[in-house]
Order: C-alpha cells, then sequence, then structure tokens
C-alpha cells in the first residue's frame, strides 16, 4: 500500500485543559527504526492515564482526584514531574496508550513477512530501556502513541493477534487489560475472594474477567447505573459504591482487594481484608492522599502492592486470553479521531461503562 508523506493526529501540545489537544493533518509520518515498524492505527482506546497526562495530575504538586482538573487542567501541576515516570514530557507529544493497527512496513533488521498484520502494541515498553527490571515507557508519553493514522514501534513489543474481534474491540485492550493482568499477577490472585474497585471502567471491568479466568469468587464495586453491566461481565457480587463495605461485607471477608479508585473508601478497603490479605493499586482517581494506620498494616500482616511496571509474560497472558475465547470485550462507544475532546469529555463524566475508543481516518 501507498504510504503519505503526512498524517492527521492529535498533538498535545502543554499540561493543561482541553485547548492542549490540537487535530492536525501536516503531521509528517514516521520512519520505522531498524527494529521497528508502522503501524497503520485502525483503533486507539481512551485512557485514564490520557487525561492524566495532559492535566499533570502525576505531578507531586497535585492532590487532589484526576477529576477536579480534567477539563482545565491543575494550576499547581508542576511541569518537570507531570509524567508518569517523575520527568518532564517532551512536547508536542500524540497520546494514545492502546494501539491496534496493520504492519504496513518494518525496519531494516525486520523481516517483510510481516506487513499485513492485525497487531496490538504493549503499552508498557521495555525494548527503549533496554528490559532493565522496573523500567519502562509508555507508548504515548515518553513517545508518540496511537492518536494518529500511523505510528511506529519496537518489533518484538508489537504483537500479531488472531481472533474475530473488531479493531474497535481490539484497540480497547493494551492499556486496560495489562494493567489488570499485572496487577492479578502482582498480588498471585488464585481460586479466592477478590475485591475490585471501579470495576465498570476499563481497568476495572477487564480485572472482573481475568480474576475469573484465575478462578477467582469475584466482588465488584460500580455505581448503581452501571451494577447491571458488571454483573454480565461474571461479577459473582456487585455492591454499589455508595455502600460502606465493612457494612456489607464484614470484617476480614475478602483475600485480595484490587483497588483503582483509593480516596474517602481507601481504609475501609484495609478492614475489609483478611489477615494476610493483598492490597494492590494500579490508580487513584477518587484521590491520591490517604492516612494509613500502620498498626492495620501490621498487625494484620497485609501485603501492599503498587503496579505499573509489567513483566513480559503479562502482556502474552492477554493476548492468549484473547485468542483462546477466555475474556470478551467491553466497547461502549467509539468515536472519530477528531472528536477526542468529545470522548474525553464522556470518559470523565462515566457516561458510558467500559471502554470508549477513537477511530482514525482510513
Amino acid at each position: 500500500m501507498s504510504i503519505p508523506e503526512h498524517m492527521k493526529a492529535v498533538l498535545l501540545t502543554g499540561h493543561g485543559g482541553f485547548e492542549k489537544l490540537s487535530y492536525r493533518d501536516d503531521i509528517s509520518v514516521p520512519n520505522p527504526g531498524d527494529d521497528e515498524v508502522l503501524i497503520k492505527v485502525a483503533a486507539a482506546g481512551v485512557n485514564n492515564t490520557d487525561i492524566n497526562t495532559r492535566v499533570g495530575w502525576y505531578s507531586k504538586s497535585v492532590t487532589g482526584e484526576t477529576n477536579q482538573g480534567s477539563k482545565h487542567g491543575f494550576s499547581e501541576a508542576n511541569d518537570e514531574d507531570g509524567g508518569w515516570s517523575g520527568t518532564a514530557l517532551e512536547f508536542p507529544r500524540i497520546q494514545g496508550a492502546d494501539i491496534c493497527g496493520y504492519i504496513v512496513k518494518t525496519g531494516s533488521n525486520i523481516s517483510k513477512d510481516r506487513i499485513g498484520e492485525r497487531v496490538l502494541v504493549r503499552n508498557m515498553l521495555r525494548s527503549y530501556v533496554d528490559y532493565r527490571p522496573f523500567e519502562c515507557w509508555t507508548i504515548g508519553s515518553e513517545c508518540d502513541g496511537g492518536f494518529a493514522q500511523y505510528t511506529k514501534a519496537p518489533a518484538r513489543e508489537t504483537w500479531a493477534v488472531n481472533c474475530n474481534w473488531t479493531d474497535a474491540e481490539l484497540g480497547s485492550v493494551p492499556c486496560a487489560y495489562s494493567t489488570a493482568e499485572g496487577m492479578l499477577e502482582r498480588a498471585s490472585v488464585g481460586a479466592e475472594t477478590v475485591l475490585i474497585t471501579g470495576a465498570s471502567g476499563g481497568v476495572g471491568s477487564a480485572a472482573v474477567q481475568l480474576a475469573k479466568v484465575r478462578g477467582a469468587h469475584v466482588i465488584a464495586v460500580a455505581s448503581s447505573s452501571k451494577m447491571t453491566a458488571v454483573k454480565e461481565l461474571g461479577a459473582d457480587v456487585v455492591i454499589d459504591r455508595s455502600k460502606n463495605l465493612v457494612a456489607e461485607l464484614g470484617q476480614q471477608s475478602v483475600d485480595v482487594v484490587a483497588d483503582l479508585v483509593v480516596g474517602t473508601q481507601w481504609n475501609q478497603l484495609l478492614d475489609i481484608l483478611k489477615r494476610g490479605g493483598r492490597y494492590v493499586t494500579a490508580g487513584a482517581i477518587a484521590g491520591p492522599m490517604v492516612e494509613l494506620d500502620v498498626r492495620t498494616l501490621y498487625l494484620k500482616d497485609l501485603s501492599l502492592f503498587g503496579c505499573t511496571f509489567q513483566e513480559d509474560s503479562i502482556f502474552q497472558n492477554v493476548i492468549e486470553c484473547i485468542e483462546e475465547n477466555r475474556i470478551k470485550p467491553f466497547v461502549s462507544q467509539t468515536y472519530p479521531l477528531s472528536e477526542i475532546v468529545a470522548a474525553q469529555e464522556d470518559f470523565i463524566n462515566k457516561k458510558y461503562p467500559g471502554k470508549l475508543v477513537l477511530i482514525p481516518p482510513n
């Protein structure tokens, strides 16, 4: 196929509000390096990390929940630590951690036989940091991502996927499902009782399904309007997020908490953990600041896990679950790439359960 010189893409021009998102049609199509592939993007999901990065929420100067600055940014954000890794981002940047597309060109070290493959790109890239432990780049943060017609990625971290899912459905996978699988793996989840907060969102709904794959009894927490949708994903019990979890479940009632919300309910989550229980988190959309009674931690022999880095097996596990039909997609809405602001507004307002996906023009 003919590859154009220029493409349509959304540029993030700095930390701030929606005005920092610029839809352009004059962006140069990237040229893959020797060990990279060029991908024609077919779909790219919307994730919390896109919004967190845009508004500078990762800056240690910010202490509020994501939505407080999701539309206009955080005035207190410090550009020097506004990225998830604690370092400054380079602007302009093409965001988009979820990439489903088709390989259209290969670098000099990569077989041309890969051209035409439908692929997903691992969102937590290790190639660029020489596979050092607990280091990675997020595609769409430390390098350009999927909010464009074309993007490039390391060939060894670009996975062919054979399934009957649509492009939009596959485009909902990389960030949410790998984050969820990473949490469950870090906490060694098995056939036990697991409580998942934020269960109607992208990562939460993925965690529900992936926990069931592991044989867990899943208690999900979601808003009342989305409880039915979460139940249909396989959750054994769904609790309204406005309820007191200790009152609903009792003290020491669950083995693992997979938390994506944090906020004011945080101490309840430690209270419902059994002795020797595990708490694992990969997000804090309701606010990152908590007060911990350390006696609860040590007297109950709890383990607390924070999850960002992912071992190589995590993304492979997700791909296998797709190809073996062990999980199902949960896409509620798609938008043209040019309507990224509308998509992020709907995401911020939690208008739909599951995933929202952007579709670049052909």
